[in-house]
Parts: structure tokens; C-alpha cells; sequence
């Protein structure tokens, strides 16, 4: 049995509750590797893959040696690399003489490898080899259009594999409702062959259509490249059970004393306690008393002290009146 330890102040607790598993999960992060031996194109490719997703992946651009995800035992290094920066998706560049420019991409579940599948990278083209209008740059962090165009996404047992892959790749966080002055990318994927697909970035240009709707252009961007399939690996049929399990919808808690009418809306019960006014304790020392007798002694200083009259001396004799 491990031993659960808990966390002993509150940026560690904070750390642990962005962890752990939630009913409404957020955007996935992506891990970009390099391998032992990597090319220039490759290398290109990893960069611009994170620039694409800076503000939701991680990148490190040491080698990394002993990584084979498709053998026994190969992937636990990403599996450790996963749990160590909480990303659910990593992407792993190599290069070799039977495998050139080969990027692999992979989900985890629960830090465990889910899945896996396996491209090679053809006709590679950066950012900076397009010109276009510096305006229409799409900004960090937008939410995308993804475009799948083409009858191997539904027929092709690899391509659907790839498309499930590179939706989770690009899609960011899962939103309700969008804003349609904020969209302004978007990533085509073509099948050109059942093991082939042509992925590119485009820009979106808004312009007047006579409606409400605008009409939309599509300006390339970059990066664009060809992805051939090479070899991919699904989940079991236990872990895709598991891992697509959802939790069951919350029976919403009653609220008392509330109900609601077609007209007037929500209406609210109020219960108000008998106040027993009669029961009463009332002090001694009240501020009404106080007032009264302080009143009482600022009018007595401004009569000031009452005069004595003078008593008639009865001893004294009367003058004569002669």
C-alpha cells in the first residue's frame, strides 16, 4: 500500500486540486521531446508546434535517449515526463536512416500511455516562407476551425485514428459558444491517400456578404507539411472503457420555499417569527433615559442658580413716622 501524504501548506494543496480528475475537464496540455538524434526539419516542426499551442504546452529541448513508445517498456520515460509536467499529450520528434523526420503523438490517461500514433514528415514548409498581411496574424491562444476534408477520415481505420489525434492536439479547451469576430484560424486536413494527409494553417479574412453572416477567405499562414502514417497503436478495449467512463448528471438540489410561475417568474416564501415584543428584556440603562436626563441638566445650567429672597427682620423697630 502507498502511503498518501498530505499537503503541508497551501500552494502544494492549490497544485494538487488543479490535478485532480474533474466532472468538466479543461484544455489539455501538450509535451513536445526531442529524441536522441533529431533533424533541422524536425526541429522546425517541434518549434512551430509550440508556438501554435504556447500558452498550453511545455517544451524541452534536451535529448532524451533510451525513448521507444511503440516497444515493451520504451514509453516509461514518457509516462514519468507526463505526471512530472500534467500534460495529457505529448508529441516526440526522432530522426533515423529507417525512419526520417518521424514524430510521434500520443494521449495519456491517468499518466498511463492511451494511445500512440506515428507520421513521417514531408514537404515541409515554415511560417516565415509565407507573405501575407501581417494584419490578419492570427492571435495566441483563439479558439480554431478544424476542417477534415476527404472520405479516408471515415473509411480508414489510420486516418480516423489521426484525426481523433490531432483534434485533441489543436481544439484547445471545449467552449459552448463562440464569438465569431474572434475566430480567425483555422487547420485543413486533406487525405490525399488512404496513409497521407495534408495538414496547413490558414488565417481567416472577414468580408461583406450582404447578411449577417460574413463571407470568409482563407489566407495561408503556416506551417504546412504532409503527414504519412507509419504505424499506430489503439487502447485496449478495458482502458477505452475506463477512460471514456462520464460522470452521471447531478440530480439538481431542491430549493425550499421557491417555486416558479409562467408570469411572474420565481417566486420566493418568506417566514417570519412571531415577535413576542410583550417578553421583552429591556435595560435598566436605556439611551432614551440618558438623553432625557442629560437634557434635563444642560436646561438647569442655563437658568443658572435660583435666588433666595431676603427675610424681614421682625426684631428691628419702626421708624417714627412724626
Amino acid at each position: 500500500m502507498l502511503k498518501v501524504r498530505t499537503p503541508k501548506n497551501g500552494k502544494v494543496r492549490r497544485e494538487l486540486e488543479k490535478r485532480a480528475p474533474k466532472i468538466v475537464e479543461t484544455g489539455k496540455k501538450t509535451l513536445i521531446l526531442h529524441g536522441t538524434k533529431t533533424s533541422g526539419v524536425l526541429n522546425a516542426v517541434l518549434t512551430e508546434l509550440y508556438h501554435l499551442k504556447k500558452e498550453s504546452s511545455v517544451k524541452y529541448s534536451r535529448k532524451n535517449d533510451g525513448i521507444k513508445p511503440f516497444e515493451s517498456g520504451g514509453d516509461s520515460s514518457l509516462e514519468f515526463f507526463s505526471l512530472k509536467t500534467d500534460c495529457s499529450i505529448i508529441v516526440y520528434g526522432s530522426h533515423s536512416k529507417k525512419r526520417p523526420d518521424n514524430l510521434v503523438i500520443g494521449r495519456t490517461y491517468d499518466h498511463k500511455i492511451y494511445d500512440l500514433i506515428e507520421v513521417g514528415i514531408e514537404n515541409f514548409k515554415s511560417m516565415h516562407s509565407f507573405t501575407y498581411d501581417k494584419k490578419l496574424s492570427p492571435r495566441v491562444g483563439s479558439k480554431p476551425f478544424i476542417t477534415f476534408i476527404g472520405e479516408g477520415f471515415e473509411n480508414v481505420e489510420e486516418l480516423k485514428h489521426l484525426k481523433e489525434v490531432l483534434l485533441d492536439l489543436f481544439r484547445g479547451e471545449v467552449v459552448e459558444n463562440l464569438n465569431l469576430a474572434g475566430l480567425d484560424r483555422v487547420y485543413v486536413c486533406t487525405a490525399i491517400s488512404p496513409n497521407k494527409v495534408f495538414l496547413t494553417h490558414c488565417a481567416l479574412r472577414l468580408k461583406k456578404s450582404g447578411s449577417v453572416v460574413p463571407r470568409m477567405e482563407l489566407v495561408e499562414v503556416g506551417p504546412s507539411m504532409d503527414m504519412v502514417v507509419r504505424r499506430h497503436r489503439l487502447p485496449s478495449d478495458g482502458l477505452r472503457k475506463e477512460a471514456m467512463k462520464t460522470a452521471k448528471d447531478q440530480a439538481k438540489k431542491k430549493e425550499k420555499n421557491v417555486s416558479q410561475d409562467a408570469i411572474q417568474g420565481k417566486i420566493g416564501r418568506i417566514y417570519i417569527p412571531d415577535q413576542k415584543v410583550g417578553d421583552m428584556a429591556i435595560p435598566d440603562k436605556s439611551k432614551g433615559v440618558k438623553r432625557e436626563r442629560r437634557e434635563a441638566k444642560m436646561k438647569s445650567k442655563d437658568d443658572g442658580p435660583a435666588s433666595k429672597k431676603p427675610k424681614e427682620d421682625s426684631e428691628k423697630p419702626k421708624e417714627n413716622s412724626e
